[in-house]
């Protein structure tokens, strides 16, 4: 409670997935002068709205959760604007943070920074041995380069930032679009929306498409222990090195289907798209790093927190229709 006190702590994307968990658990212990900047007052691409948000916020310790993110799809359609966008907030949000003498900038980035064959468990070693993989290489290189920035920043200013790097993220208030969701809310959507369409002849509901052929594997943590493990970094961790946040599983994509469907009650035909990208093979991370700086391990099951983010996006759609 005692390092959060009287600080004032900017969050970019702090009104977003991860962002508003983050608020929440900088609120439980005590912050009182939290600044949530919205993209329609300050669009963080732009050097000038950079300047005028430290301004007006006056941050000692900068959390920096905004970036332009989507699933496969969003990045192979997108590839440029992901690359720039995400880029160019970081890179200024760390300098003008770096020129104003900021007390802390934690940085996040991506699991999508790994390269392609990274052996399992991710280590944080092996992140420049290799490209990333290729759907999400321009926003994970992006993303990368605030390692890079971050350094070389405590290295020549003594600088103190430092970055993460946080798995897929899952649960309530999650970005359930299918143009720019990732895999677990769009298969939720598709699962309990196929359900509410009129039954085929065989009285099934239709069925759902699933990019790929489900082989790859992928490392899933619930956002809410995501925001514990950025707060508890930011309060106790002030080393160069990146920290992988994680719950140090992995499950196919194939299996990840098999329970959403049985979690959902889906009782339809699942067809799987093979024309589509898998995206990187395999997924998971060593978590051991973070666990022995900062304390964290994960504790949220994977199913109850599917079974939370079911429940979530059931509300939102009951309270959509009754709206209509």
């Amino acid at each position: 409670m005692s390092f959060w006190s009287n600080k004032r702590i900017l969050v970019t994307g702090g009104a977003g997935f991860l962002g508003s968990f983050v608020v929440e658990k900088l609120q439980e212990r005590g912050c009182k002068d939290i600044s949530v900047p919205r993209s329609k007052d300050y669009d963080l691409v732009e050097m000038e709205a950079v300047r005028r948000l430290y301004r007006d916020s006056r941050p000692d310790i900068v959390i920096h959760l905004a970036a332009r993110v989507g699933g496969i799809g969003a990045n192979r359609a997108n590839p440029g604007k992901f690359f720039y966008d995400n880029l160019m907030m970081g890179v200024q949000m760390m300098e003008v943070g770096r020129q104003v003498g900021l007390e802390k900038f934690v940085a996040i980035g991506t699991i999508c920074a790994y390269p392609k064959f990274t052996p399992i468990p991710f280590k944080e070693e092996n992140l420049w041995n290799g490209y990333p993989e290729e759907t999400n290489a321009p926003y994970g290189l992006a993303k990368k380069m605030l390692l890079v920035q971050s350094q070389s920043y405590r290295q020549q200013y003594g600088f103190n930032s430092i970055f993460l790097l946080p798995v897929n993220l899952y649960g309530p208030r999650d970005n359930f679009d299918p143009e720019s969701s990732h895999v677990i809310p769009a298969l939720i959507k598709k699962c309990v929306d196929a359900m509410s369409q009129p039954p085929t002849s065989n009285l099934q509901p239709p069925p759902i498409t699933v990019w790929g052929t489900g082989k790859a594997t992928r490392e899933f943590l619930y956002v809410e222990d995501c925001a514990e493990a950025i707060v508890l970094a930011t309060e106790k961790y002030n080393k160069p090195d990146p920290i992988n946040i994680g719950a140090g599983f992995e499950i196919s994509i194939k299996d990840l289907v098999k329970l959403i469907v049985k979690l959902t009650g889906f009782k339809g035909r699942i067809i799987w798209d093979s024309t589509k990208p898998d995206g990187q093979p395999r997924r998971m991370l060593d978590t051991t790093r973070a666990f022995e700086e900062f304390g964290f391990k994960a504790k949220v099951v994977f199913e109850e927190g599917l079974k939370k983010a079911i429940d979530w996006y059931l509300s939102t759609k009951q309270t959509r229709q009754t709206r209509k």
